[in-house]
C-alpha cells in the first residue's frame, strides 16, 4: 500500500459523529506508509471531540493493518465578532427562562471543561444584577485599563480581563463592592455589555462563554445585536414549572435569529425529577445536550471558588459534565460542517 492509497482509504471512512466521509470534512491531514509502518494525522473540529478511539479503530479496520493515528485540532467557528474587534471563533450564550436553575454553574462548567480539553476559552459574566462568576472562579483582582496603539497609529484604552490559570474573565462583579446592588435601566446595561465585548482585550479564543441574566430581557437582545452568536445553551431543571420558562427563552432566541445549540437539564435526580428537559427538547425539535445530576460536589466547588477542580478530580458528576461540554462543542461543529458555505461573488 502506498501513502496515497492509504489516504484514499481513510478519506472514505464515515466520521462517527457527523456521518460524512473524512475527506468531505477535510479531516485527513496526511497519510504515510514507509519502512516504519503506516501513520495518519486527523484534524478534529474541536478539542472536545468524543470517542477518538472509534476513528482509530475504523482506520485500522479499513487499512487491514495497524495504523498509528495522531490527532490535531482546528476549531471550527463562525468568527462573527470581527465587526466589533473580537477574535473569537465561537460566542456561546448560556441562558435560562428563570433564575435558580444553575445557569451560572453550567456556564462556568462549560468554560472550565472546554479549557481542560485544550481549548482557548474566555468567560464573560453578563448577569449584571447578580454576578456570581468571580466567586465561582475565585477571581478577586480588578481588571486593568491599558493604553494601546493600533498599527494605524490610533490610541485606544483596552480593558485587560482577569486571568485565572489561562482563562480570561470579565464581570460586573469586578467593579462593585460585595453586597452592592446595580440599579440600572436598559441603556446602561447596553453600554456595559458593549464595553465588555468591544473594549476588552480578549485575544484569540476558540470559545467565549457568556453567562446571561435569567429571563428574556435587555441583555439577551443587546448581545444578539452586537455579535453573531454560535448559539444559545438553555439551562433548566426537570420539573414542569422550569420547563415552561425554558420554552419562552427558546422562543425569544428564535425570534432574534440565534441558533439553539440545545437544552441542558441541570439538578437532575430525586428532588426535581429526571428526564423532563429531554422530553421537552424532543417535543420542540431542539438538541438535548445532556443532564447534570444534583450532586453536592458541584455545589461545594462553586461555593469554594474551585470550579476547575470539577474536571481534574474524580467524582460522580464528572462524566456528565464532560459530556455536556462535548455535545455542546460538537453541536457547533456539526452545524458548521453540515451547512455548505455560500460561494463568494467577486465584483470586478
Amino acid at each position: 500500500m502506498t501513502s496515497e492509497e492509504l489516504k484514499q482509504i481513510v478519506g472514505k471512512i464515515s466520521d462517527p459523529e457527523i456521518g460524512r466521509s473524512l475527506s468531505e470534512l477535510n479531516m485527513v491531514k496526511s497519510a504515510t506508509v514507509d519502512g516504519s509502518g503506516a501513520s495518519v494525522t486527523i484534524i478534529l473540529p474541536t478539542h472536545a471531540y468524543p470517542g477518538r478511539e472509534r476513528i482509530t479503530a475504523a482506520i485500522t479496520a479499513a487499512a487491514g493493518q495497524d495504523v498509528a493515528v495522531t490527532f490535531e485540532h482546528n476549531v471550527k467557528g463562525k468568527n462573527t465578532g470581527g465587526s466589533i474587534g473580537l477574535k473569537v471563533k465561537n460566542v456561546i450564550a448560556v441562558g435560562s427562562g428563570k433564575g435558580g436553575v444553575g445557569k451560572s454553574t453550567v456556564a462556568a462548567s462549560l468554560a472550565c471543561g472546554l479549557k481542560s480539553l485544550g481549548a482557548k476559552v474566555g468567560l464573560m459574566d453578563a448577569d449584571v444584577y447578580g454576578p456570581s462568576i468571580p466567586h465561582m472562579m475565585n477571581a478577586q483582582e480588578k481588571p486593568a485599563a491599558v493604553d494601546q496603539t493600533t498599527p494605524e497609529g490610533q490610541k485606544l484604552t483596552r480593558i485587560q480581563p482577569v486571568d485565572v490559570d489561562g482563562m480570561k474573565l470579565m464581570s460586573m462583579g469586578f467593579f462593585t463592592e460585595p453586597g452592592q446592588a446595580v440599579v440600572w435601566r436598559g441603556p446602561m446595561l447596553h453600554k456595559a455589555l458593549t464595553q465588555f465585548l468591544k473594549d476588552t482585550d480578549w485575544g484569540e479564543l476558540d470559545y467565549l462563554i457568556i453567562d446571561l441574566p435569567p429571563g428574556t430581557g435587555d441583555v439577551s437582545l443587546t448581545l444578539s445585536q452586537l455579535v453573531g452568536l454560535a448559539g444559545a445553551v438553555i439551562v433548566c431543571t426537570p420539573q414542569q414549572v422550569a420547563l415552561l420558562d425554558a420554552v419562552k427563552a427558546i422562543d425569544m432566541y428564535k425570534k432574534v435569529n440565534v441558533p439553539i445549540l440545545g437544552i441542558v437539564e441541570n439538578m437532575s435526580g430525586e428532588i426535581f425529577g429526571r428526564g423532563g428537559a429531554k422530553a421537552k427538547a424532543e417535543e420542540m425539535g431542539v438538541p438535548f445536550l445532556g443532564e447534570i445530576p444534583i450532586e453536592a460536589t458541584i455545589r461545594v466547588k462553586g461555593d469554594d471558588g474551585q470550579m476547575p477542580d470539577l474536571f481534574t478530580e474524580d467524582h460522580s458528576a464528572k462524566e456528565a459534565l464532560i459530556n455536556v461540554c462535548q455535545t455542546t462543542a460538537m453541536q457547533i461543529a456539526k452545524e458548521l460542517l453540515e451547512t455548505p458555505q455560500m460561494p463568494t461573488l467577486e465584483i470586478l
